[in-house]
């Protein structure tokens, strides 16, 4: 075996590879004469078929199977003898004349390829520990706590048909059947039967609601609307439509009363109780949500700290994926870059930005987490498959078996978890200091997040 370095550009790497024929003749050899002993042939008694029979027939295929180990155990070698990581699978690159290759499975010629390789850099850790960062607090208020119950009353709150005569008003709920057009046709999933509508909740498409206001049971009424610009169905986005409403039955809300009686309905033994619920809960939320700005503070920190050049590869996949996400979610809201006040050229520089930072801090991550042994346990990954699989009632081991099935996608659970252990290592080395600030302070931070666009 010869292998001889063509190309060391940055974190390229590239190999001219040849394996003389008479290495592959003898591994072909040797696996036939393993087959040997196995393959029963007419004619033959077992373990009896001669060697240069079974050459004629299995020949070719045991020669494309030993070229592809040949080729699999020297790319394995060239790697860690040299100590070289990854960023992407290996690109052999062998001829492609159909007379070459035919003379290298033909044992005629020598087995030669190219190895490309894209390795990952180098990466020297700046000192993380003492980073200073700033947590913030929120506490749940009294008026919070009062909200979020005015909020489930609402979601809760009893229906009772009303008098013979009655007109829609905001607020009640009528069930309706509907037939829609448009230009005069009837169009798919434009039709419906005792569909009940909370007139006012915003639930149908802009004006649709308003317009049964007024309307007394059995009443048929014509009520035109038009999608809107970002409807999620692109064919009628910004279009006219008409529906042919009926409404079949009135109902007006009941009050509720926040007491014992109505937390017992809720499956809680008293008020004091529900209202423990829903300040635990606040608690978890504003928890989550100062954990997620701590988290993006240390992210920005470890990118100010660590600049290196990036896989070309890996970086252009990952803004692939992103460009791929912007440009679907415009389309999808019937939205250009103008209306975002920028044009195609600066979000593609912005979102390059974005992509390079995300692969710049999985590498760093990937290292702190490498050099300091944090690993995800089968236990953590099965809890996690666990809870997935619970979303889905009805499906779990259908799910369970996708995720055995599948390592992309144990992988794809796998890295989130890994990337949060590796957070918290790197929180419990960090100065924190805690700052106490309005949950109204925190929801915006989090709408900020959510403005970034991902760049965490």
């Amino acid at each position: 075996m010869e292998v001889t370095e063509t190309l060391s550009d940055g974190l390229k790497r590239e190999f001219q590879v040849q394996v003389p024929a008479a290495d592959l003749e003898a591994r072909v050899t040797e696996r036939l004469g393993e087959l040997k002993d196995r393959v029963q042939m007419r004619g033959f008694r077992p373990g009896k078929v001669p060697v240069n029979h079974l050459r004629k027939i299995y020949g070719k295929a045991v020669m494309a199977e030993t070229i592809e180990a040949i080729i699999r155990e020297l790319n394995a070698k060239i790697v860690s003898e040299r100590g070289l990581k990854l960023a992407m699978e290996p690109k052999v690159t062998i001829p492609n004349e159909a007379t070459a290759v035919e003379n290298v499975i033909g044992g005629q010629s020598d087995l030669a390829y190219t190895l490309a390789l894209e390795i990952l850099p180098k990466i020297e850790l700046a000192d993380f520990q003492g980073i200073k960062l700033e947590r913030q607090v929120a506490e749940v208020t009294d008026a919070q706590i009062n909200e979020a119950l005015d909020k489930i009353a609402e979601q809760n709150r009893p229906f009772a048909a009303k008098t013979e005569g009655a007109k829609v008003e905001k607020g009640d709920r009528v069930v309706i059947d509907f037939t829609g057009r448009i230009d005069g046709a009837p169009f798919e999933g434009g039709t419906g039967g005792d569909v009940g509508v909370n007139v006012g909740a915003g639930t149908f498409i802009p004006g649709f609601e308003d317009q049964l206001v007024g309307m007394a049971a059995g009443e048929t009424r014509v009520v035109k609307v038009t999608f809107p610009e970002n409807y999620a169905n692109a064919q009628f986005a910004g279009k006219a439509a008409e529906f042919d409403v009926t409404a079949k039955s009135l109902e007006a809300p009941s009050t509720v009363t926040l007491d014992d009686a109505f937390a017992k309905s809720l499956g809680l033994e008293s008020l004091d109780k529900l209202k423990e619920a829903v300040k635990a809960r606040l608690q978890q939320e504003h928890a989550a949500l100062s954990r997620q700005r701590l988290k993006r503070q240390l992210l920005d920190k470890l990118d100010e700290m660590h600049k290196f050049a990036l896989p070309p590869t890996l970086a252009e996949d990952e803004f692939r994926n992103v460009w791929n996400a912007v440009e679907g979610d415009l389309k999808a809201q019937g939205r250009t870059f103008a209306d975002e006040g920028t044009t195609e050229e600066k979000a593609r520089e912005e979102y390059r930005g974005i992509a390079e930072r995300r692969v710049r801090l999985g590498l760093v991550l990937a290292e702190i987490g490498e050099k300091n042994k944090i690993t995800v346990t089968e236990e953590e990954l099965t809890r996690a498959i666990v809870e997935r699989a619970r979303q889905i009632p009805g499906r779990e081991q259908e799910i369970w078996d996708y995720y055995r099935k599948n390592p992309a996608a144990v992988a794809a659970i796998r890295a989130p978890i890994f990337e949060e252990k590796v957070v918290d290592f790197l929180i419990e080395l960090a100065a924190i200091t805690e700052k106490q600030v309005s949950r109204e302070d925190l929801l915006k931070d989090e709408e900020d997040e959510k403005s970034a666009a991902g760049k965490s």
